[in-house]
């Protein structure tokens, strides 16, 4: 069920929200839980329920593990929580490993090998990769005595609250649950409830009027990528680096929106990445709650910063080819995350040197690698992103043997949209900025404009998926 849909927004999402505070009013805390881990199991299972099962199965199974890892260190024995913890870690990683990467795995070894093993035919589960990273954060927590210890209900809760179950943000334990605790949450408050409605607003906005424009003209290139001339080639990367923006920022807001209206606040996921300066910067604005995990969780025990340069940048490039492979299993992501990467090593070995980049080249330079690099993340395989990367400077052979079609018909509106997305992006405050203060009546009008408008073409459109939902 996506959050842009009229199921969600007219249905589900005006449903689960009064029952959670009409049972926490009659029955109590426990039971308005009880009735949030039922509409967020709901909702997942709504897209394929016979994977509904598996999320169940990694909920309770890494609930008893947190639970084994927490009775250890209580104990004082934390040799043993730790086995538990690599145990426990080995498991998430096998189960995401089969699904996301065994196909990859086997036709990679095929292609090396001449071997002529069957590939596997599986549909990847919905969330794995957020849900068991999160999971992974609480084992992890749990052996630093940093997740407390609570009910499988509670636990539950953490895992599969709805708003954030799908696309992140990834969150910790400790941010999420102190929350729900706190008997203010029981009541609905006027407040919470303007400030969720304007910030998921913006964000049905961004998804509904600025993404799925921006995709026409990004599947269009794509799908029709060896007729592509230069003007389309540029057209159609430009109007996918700005789709992937739009609907990500907007998914982001949804996901802290629909959390709002139930008093909930998720972490910042989504801060102006296209106003970085570097790379660094890109990655401190960009999924913030998965550059937070990386660092945490890979980067800082793999060595961190406290290593010789040589290490050091290793240490990023582990990390950054990691986390292009969670995006997806294939070279493409490999090389998207190694762009990254090295972009950051780059970066750190200017810094050192105490070299700077006038501010507007260090955007430009920085807008540049991000812009090429959203090319391998989009491409099928390596060589349709080769292909438009050839096209666009000009350097497909093919291109030169005979006149192509024109593929992005209207070119000039498209051009127009761009140049307006890049405008927005760079002069226009941000959700967080614009919403810090939701009093002020003229954010209150704006806000509700735009959750109009967005209610209005979420009608008349048809908005298929968010993209993020693919990785």
């Amino acid at each position: 069920m996506l959050f842009s849909s009229p199921q969600f927004v007219f249905a589900f999402l005006p449903l689960s929200l009064l029952g959670y505070f009409a049972i926490a009013r009659l029955a109590g805390a426990r039971a308005s839980l009880a009735w949030l881990v039922l509409c967020s199991l709901f909702f997942y299972g709504y897209w394929r329920l016979d994977y509904l099962p598996l999320l169940i199965g990694s909920i309770l199974g890494n609930y008893a593990i947190g639970a084994a890892i927490q009775a250890r260190a209580a104990a004082g024995a934390r040799r043993a929580g730790f086995a538990l913890l690599i145990l426990g870690i080995a498991a998430n990683l096998a189960l995401l490993g089969y699904f996301k990467y065994f196909g990859f795995f086997i036709k990679t070894l095929n292609g090396v090998t001449g071997a002529q093993m069957a590939v596997p035919s599986l549909v990847l589960p919905l969330a794995i990769s957020f849900f068991t990273f999160q999971q992974i954060t609480y084992l992890v927590d749990s052996h630093k005595g940093q997740a407390a210890r609570g009910s499988l209900l509670n636990y539950t809760v953490f895992v599969t609250f709805f708003p954030q179950l799908i696309a992140g943000p990834i969150v910790h334990h400790k941010e999420m649950m102190p929350q729900f605790a706190r008997a203010a949450m029981l009541r609905l408050r006027s407040k919470n409830l303007l400030a969720g409605c304007i910030i998921f607003g913006l964000g049905l906005f961004k998804k509904i009027g600025i993404a799925d424009t921006f995709a026409i003209y990004a599947d269009a290139g794509y799908a029709d990528h060896t007729q592509l001339t230069i003007l389309d080639a540029w057209i159609t990367t430009f109007s996918y680096t700005f789709q992937l923006y739009f609907d990500f920022s907007g998914y982001s807001d949804m996901a802290i929106g629909a959390a709002r209206m139930f008093g909930i606040r998720l972490p910042l996921n989504f801060l102006s990445p296209y106003k970085a300066t570097s790379i660094q910067d890109f990655w401190r604005r960009w999924h913030i709650t998965l550059s937070r995990f990386l660092r945490d969780y890979l980067y800082i025990p793999l060595g961190g910063s406290r290593r010789r340069e040589g290490r050091v940048a290793a240490n990023l490039m582990i990390t950054f080819l990691l986390g292009g492979l969670w995006h997806g299993a294939g070279w493409t992501f490999l090389i998207w995350g190694a762009i990254h990467g090295l972009g950051l090593v780059i970066g750190r070995v200017f810094s050192r040197a105490g070299l700077r980049l006038p501010h507007v080249l260090a955007w430009a330079l920085t807008f540049a690698v991000v812009h090429l690099s959203w090319v391998f993340f989009r491409a099928e395989d390596l060589a349709q992103a080769i292909d438009i990367l050839q096209t666009m400077f000009g350097l497909d052979p093919s291109a030169l043997e005979g006149p192509r079609h024109v593929v992005i018909a209207e070119a000039s509106t498209a051009g127009r949209y761009l140049l307006l997305a890049l405008i927005g992006v760079l002069a226009l405050p941000n959700t967080y900025q614009f919403t810090r203060d939701i009093r002020p009546l003229h954010k209150t009008l704006v806000g509700a404009v735009l959750f109009g408008a967005g209610c209005i073409m979420m009608l008349v459109s048809r908005s298929d998926v968010f993209l993020y939902f693919n990785f």
